[in-house]
């Protein structure tokens, strides 16, 4: 359990349809999944004000099934049935699928080995399943599965992934993917091509954009070696089509054992912070 000066920390897992969202971060005038959480935290403990710290700040449209946000409270609010409340109060679009003191050193974002993501896509030719409709990509065309999971291959590793990201001023691009899978897995009648992705961290619209060039392989647009032509350039590509977001769920943050939480959380904040005010 982690308390300092009178605060103790929460770690809340989440699960959230980003379907009505723009996004995770809270932003003026926006409904938010951020926003609803800290207002119904405010509002069901009785605090003024919290702050949530998120694992991977999701997009407008994204969905999560394993979301991990950290936030300081005061260490005499009642935690007892404290999740159920909040579930009482949230919109049935996010859950609360665990919350509990945080070990000492945890860092919700910091602390994180990896952040692992799946995008589907439907290539049926009578569309997507309609329940399925939300998380999932309708293509217009046929996917050759084997020649994107042959691209793939290609940009796993640690890589400079400028050429598929919006850069921030003083952050750095460099990344490392520890998976690109590209799989059809049955789904009723014609099956689906989902993307399994995971890296240490990812850049902004980074898993869309390469999902996007993988698309243009698999319809036979691009030669397979292309996705990694255009990480070598290391400049965005025009050519790079940036998948839409609601085919995206974030599905899973891995951590470190708790004695090693902290000590991770130092090394990332070396690496990811940028240098910038501006960043």
């Amino acid at each position: 359990m982690s308390a300092v000066d009178g605060l103790l920390r929460l770690r809340l897992d989440l699960a959230y349809d980003g379907t009505p969202f723009a996004g995770w971060a809270r932003q003026p005038g926006q409904r938010t999944v951020q926003g609803d959480v800290e207002d119904a935290l405010m509002r069901v403990a009785r605090l003024p004000a919290v702050r949530l710290t998120v694992a991977g700040r999701t997009d407008a449209g994204v969905h999560a099934r394993g979301q991990v946000a950290h936030v300081d409270i005061p260490d005499d609010v009642p935690l007892g049935g404290l999740a159920r409340r909040l579930n009482g109060v949230l919109d049935r679009a996010v859950r609360i699928t665990a919350l509990a003191p945080a070990p000492p050193g945890f860092d919700a974002r910091f602390s994180a080995l990896s952040r692992r993501y799946v995008y589907r896509i439907g290539d049926a030719p009578y569309g997507v399943d309609p329940l399925r409709r939300h998380d999932t990509l309708a293509w217009p065309r046929p996917l050759d599965a084997e020649r994107m999971a042959d691209a793939a291959l290609a940009l796993v590793g640690e890589r400079d992934f400028a050429a598929f990201c919006r850069r921030r001023e003083g952050a750095t691009t460099v990344r490392t993917l520890l998976r690109l899978d590209v799989a059809r897995v049955p789904d009723g009648h014609d099956g689906v091509v989902v993307a399994d992705v995971e890296a240490d961290a990812f850049c902004h619209s980074m898993v869309r954009a390469l999902v996007g060039a993988l698309l243009a392989v698999g319809e036979g647009r691009r030669p397979h070696h292309w996705p990694a032509d255009v990480l070598a350039r290391g400049v965005r590509d025009p050519a790079v089509t940036v998948a839409a977001p609601h085919g995206l769920t974030l599905v899973e943050v891995r951590y470190p054992p708790d004695a090693e939480l902290a000590a991770r959380a130092a090394v990332t904040r070396a690496v990811r912070v940028p240098t910038s005010p501006s960043g």
